[in-house]
């Protein structure tokens, strides 16, 4: 899977989480521009590792603070 189709995958499955309705680049934060909490961070990895069949474990979820920093960690799982 190309990242792009990674992105619009994505895409498709934060917008239920974007109440905000936030402009998403990859420049876009999760804790300060979409205003996510624990439970919302939880519940959209979960999401996401249904969606890709992947694991994003605690250490790599900590480090993602940005959107685009999502998208090449889901693909590189998808590779791995």
């Amino acid at each position: 899977m190309t990242p792009a189709e990674v992105d619009t995958r994505i895409r498709a499955l934060i917008e239920p989480f974007n109440k905000k309705d936030v402009a998403i680049t990859d420049a876009t934060t999760f804790q300060h521009d979409l205003e996510f909490d624990s439970l919302t961070v939880m519940d959209f990895v979960a999401e996401i590792e249904d969606e890709f069949d992947i694991i994003i474990s605690m250490n790599q979820q900590a480090e993602i603070e940005t959107y685009g920093q999502l998208v090449t960690a889901v693909h590189k799982l998808q590779d791995s």
